[in-house]
């Protein structure tokens, strides 16, 4: 039923038995269709979730152009943590690049699963400590990086992506309009 999600929790913390069975009480299933949002700039984000299958984009609109910053694929927890945790209005978008499939857990449940599992806590600490070090990364590589050097990282991290991800919003994470990423490309397959 939520293997996927057992077994990436179980990568953060030791889960009993009773564990797992909490885990499947809950959170739920959910599925989005392609382009559908999961989260809209404005509103709240009062869940967790994890992508069990398809492909998630987080992005922000800077002056009517779509700026993004995240992907989050199979096997991968999302959320606008900011907006989550600060009970804040988001100024991100998540939206589904493709059908996808979540197991999502709100807010008030989360604090149970921390409560009522062993570990639970450490679950929660350990994945705040590993989006707070992806966020520095992306915001050093933003204003340190060139264009092709922020290319490579993307290659480096979302590389298996590459063919379900449009160009134009790999553009955008890279930073570059479509036909600038076109001639990075071009240059990096000449070498």
């Amino acid at each position: 039923m939520a293997g996927e999600l057992i077994e990436a929790i179980g990568h953060y913390i030791y889960l009993s038995p009773e564990d797992k069975e909490l885990v499947h009480q809950l959170f739920q299933k959910t599925t989005l269709e392609k382009d559908e949002r999961w989260l809209n700039e404005g509103e709240i984000c009062r869940q967790l979730a994890f992508v069990e299958q398809g492909l998630l984009r987080f992005y922000i609109n800077e002056d009517g152009r779509e700026i993004t910053h995240f992907f989050a694929g199979e096997g991968n927890f999302a959320c606008n943590y900011e907006s989550f945790l600060k009970h804040s209005p988001s100024r991100k978008n998540i939206q589904a690049v493709e059908k996808t499939t979540l197991w999502t857990i709100s807010q008030q449940n989360l604090e149970i699963f921390y409560q009522k599992t062993g570990e639970g806590e450490k679950f929660g600490r350990l994945l705040m400590e590993a989006e707070l070090l992806n966020t520095i990364d992306r915001f050093l590589e933003h204003y340190t990086y060139s264009p092709e050097q922020r290319y490579q990282q993307f290659l480096s991290q979302y590389g298996g992506l590459l063919q379900r991800i449009p160009q134009y919003y790999v553009a955008s994470y890279v930073g570059v309009q479509p036909q600038s990423l076109s001639r990075i490309r071009k240059r990096m397959a000449a070498c």
